[in-house]
């Protein structure tokens, strides 16, 4: 009987390794990322509901809108 063929081949090895660089050169970033993230601070919510808060992110958007 014949040995079983491995379905390894130089394409699918290239393309782990690949894989696996982009994966540890994305890692290397997340310190970075996480240090220019704000802060972000719990609010006190509304007594009455709601909750709707015009922030200056919402601003921006809305400037988007115009037409």
């Amino acid at each position: 009987m014949s040995e079983p063929v491995s379905k390894l081949s130089r394409r699918t090895l290239f393309a782990g390794a690949g894989t696996a660089g982009a994966i540890a050169a994305a890692a290397s970033f997340l310190p970075q990322v996480r240090e220019a993230l704000p802060e972000l601070t719990a609010q006190a919510k509304p007594e009455k509901g709601g909750g709707y808060i015009l922030s200056e992110h919402v601003k921006r958007y809305y400037k988007t809108t115009l037409v």
